[in-house]
C-alpha cells in the first residue's frame, strides 16, 4: 500500500517544524482532574438533591430518581439563563456535559440562542436540535426494553 503523506517541499518541512514548535502542549491530565472533581461535585449535589426528597417528601429509593433528575436539569437550565453554567463549562469541559445537567444546558441553550426569531420557529424550532436525539433514542431504547420485557413475562421467562 502507498505512503499516506505525500512528499512534502522544503518549505512545506520548515513550516511544519515551525508549527510543532510553537504548537501549545494541552494539559490532558489537568483537563481530566478538572472534569472528574467538578462531575463529581454535580453528582453530589444531585445525591443531596435525591436525600432531600426522600427525607422531606417520602420517597423511595427506587422512585426518587424522576424528581431528582427533573430537578437537576432545572437547575442546569436555571444556572444557564443566568450564564453561570457556561462558566462551569468553559472550566469543567465533559465534566459539566456528561451528567444530566448537560442535556438541560443544551436545550436551554439553543432556546436562548434564537429567541429573537420568535417563540415557535425559533425556540420552538431550535430548542430540540442538540437534544433532539438524546430524546429520540431515549424514548426508542425505552420503548424496546418495555417489549422484549413484555415479551418475556408474556412467555412466562419473567
Amino acid at each position: 500500500m502507498a505512503s499516506k503523506q505525500k512528499k512534502m517541499t522544503p518549505q512545506q518541512k520548515n513550516y511544519q517544524t515551525l508549527q510543532q514548535k510553537h504548537e501549545l502542549k494541552r494539559p490532558v491530565l489537568k483537563n481530566c482532574i478538572k472534569a472528574f472533581l467538578v462531575g463529581g461535585i454535580i453528582c453530589m449535589i444531585g445525591q443531596a438533591v435525591s436525600y432531600f426528597y426522600i427525607y422531606y417528601f417520602n420517597f423511595t429509593e427506587q422512585s426518587v430518581g424522576n424528581p431528582t433528575v427533573a430537578t437537576m436539569v432545572f437547575f442546569s437550565m436555571l444556572l444557564t439563563g443566568f450564564g453561570v453554567y457556561d462558566h462551569i463549562g468553559q472550566f469543567a469541559g465533559a465534566g459539566s456535559a456528561v451528567p444530566v445537567t448537560g442535556f438541560g444546558n443544551s436545550v436551554i441553550s439553543a432556546a436562548i440562542e434564537h429567541r429573537t426569531e420568535g417563540f415557535v420557529l425559533g425556540v420552538g424550532g431550535n430548542m430540540f436540535k442538540l437534544a433532539g436525539s438524546v430524546i429520540l433514542f431515549g424514548v426508542f431504547s425505552a420503548f424496546v426494553v418495555a417489549l422484549i420485557k413484555t415479551l418475556l413475562v408474556m412467555w412466562g421467562v419473567l
